[in-house]
């Protein structure tokens, strides 16, 4: 009798289903591998780190070798204290020579950029038409003077003729009234005949200060007039000259002390790069109210400016020394460090170790800042090698022919041409 149960329904849908998962965890489990075997790899073959006691191999040993730094001990010296600001040349005096009368220019009498003194002749103004106004009115005041001696030679008579009772008594006083008009009159004269001959005399154009020329505003053979705004040439007094400008109003307190005491403040002008040094001059004069909007106040130095090294309007870095500091812990500004723990330096110690210092610093004069507390004289601080250093590490102090690395690994270069340190371990390139 055939068997009429059920069969198990196996499909072919169901084993490619758990085909896929089987093959699916395989895959899984080989980039596991192969992810453990990439990373031992890697481990393997990378610089090992330094252990963390003694030498531990050749790697450990290239990481414990000494910082190399430069290092210069601290000096006890007197530090001048400037303060130091951006001026402007400015001329005492500025002239624009204009002529006071019209006519025509004869003469130019002077070279483009000359430097001339008071009085020097500068032009000449066509002086005809001045001379015969000064001979007419010269003829009228001898015509007048003329007049008055007659008149007063009538009074005379009158006043004759009027003692011996010849005359009325007013006859005289009109005569005496008439001599006075003719003398006011001749006042009047000499007054046009002075006037002429001013006016002559501004023909002749002259300096009116001592200082160098500019450049020619007018040509020989023009008409020039008293109404000309542009003037003839401008004159600028170059010495002495004075250098215009302005400090913090919190530095100004140290610099009137210095000049209510009688000191005498020097000032130095440099260029504008402040490298080269110009000038030196003397503190004059300090303004007399502050710019509530800059917060500055401003100073003018004078300057004899015997060369003519400082030019008007020229630009100038300014250093005004307010005082000396004598005696002063004084160290290179370089070696000055500025981080969390504050204002600090590293400080070499005789076991050619570092220590980080903390500082109170007092006034600097760019090169060199003096240090008030936390350093004293002969303790060196480092110069170079500062960005890989650390409190308490390890550093080799070079010499002054040496240069020190830039960066961290790099060669160590000595003055006479040693070839390259090579870290151990390390094949060439």
């Amino acid at each position: 009798m055939a068997d009429t149960s059920p069969q198990p329904d196996r499909t072919p849908s169901s084993s490619t289903s758990n085909g896929k998962k089987q093959r699916r965890w395989l895959w899984l489990a080989a980039v596991v591998i192969l992810a453990a075997g990439g990373y031992w790899w890697w481990h393997a073959n990378r610089e090992a780190p330094p252990p963390a006691g003694g030498p531990g191999g050749p790697a450990g040993a290239a990481f414990q070798m000494p910082t190399p730094v430069k290092a210069v001990p601290a000096q006890a010296e007197d530090m001048k204290v400037y303060l130091k600001s951006l001026g402007t040349v400015t001329s005492y005096n500025t002239v624009t020579v204009r002529s006071k009368v019209d006519g025509e220019l004869l003469k130019v009498l002077f070279q483009e950029g000359q430097l001339v003194k008071a009085g020097d002749l500068l032009v000449q103004i066509d002086p005809r038409p001045y001379q015969v106004a000064l001979a007419q009115a010269q003829g009228t005041l001898e015509q007048n003077r003329a007049q008055l001696d007659n008149a007063r030679r009538d009074l005379e008579r009158y006043q004759t003729l009027y003692a011996q009772d010849s005359i009325a008594r007013q006859q005289v006083d009109t005569q005496s009234a008439l001599v006075r008009q003719y003398e006011g009159t001749l006042k009047t004269n000499q007054a046009a005949v002075d006037n002429a001959k001013l006016q002559l005399d501004y023909t002749r154009v002259t300096a009116p200060i001592s200082g160098r020329l500019g450049l020619r505003q007018v040509d020989q053979g023009n008409l020039v007039r008293s109404s000309d705004t542009n003037g003839l040439v401008i004159i600028t007094q170059t010495q002495p000259i004075s250098v215009l400008f302005t400090i913090a109003e919190g530095d100004l307190p140290d610099v009137l002390t210095q000049l209510r005491a009688g000191q005498t403040l020097t000032v130095a002008a440099y260029d504008r790069a402040d490298i080269r040094h110009i000038a030196d001059g003397v503190l004059t004069t300090v303004d007399n109210q502050i710019d509530t909007t800059t917060g500055t106040v401003k100073l003018k130095a004078r300057f004899e400016n015997k060369n003519e090294s400082l030019f008007p309007n020229q630009f100038v870095n300014v250093r005004l020394h307010v005082r000396t500091l004598s005696g002063a812990t004084v160290i290179p500004s370089g070696a000055v460090q500025r981080g969390t723990p504050g204002t600090f330096v590293y400080v070499v110690n005789n076991d050619n170790t570092v220590t980080l210092r903390v500082l109170k610093l007092g006034p600097s004069d760019g090169e060199r800042v003096a240090v008030l507390d936390g350093l004293k004289p002969g303790e060196r601080v480092v110069v170079e090698g500062l960005d890989r250093l650390r409190d308490g590490a390890q550093v080799q102090v070079v010499s002054g022919t040496d240069t020190v690395p830039a960066a961290a690994g790099a060669q160590l270069q000595r003055g006479g041409g040693e070839g390259t340190r090579r870290r151990p371990g390390r094949a060439a390139p």
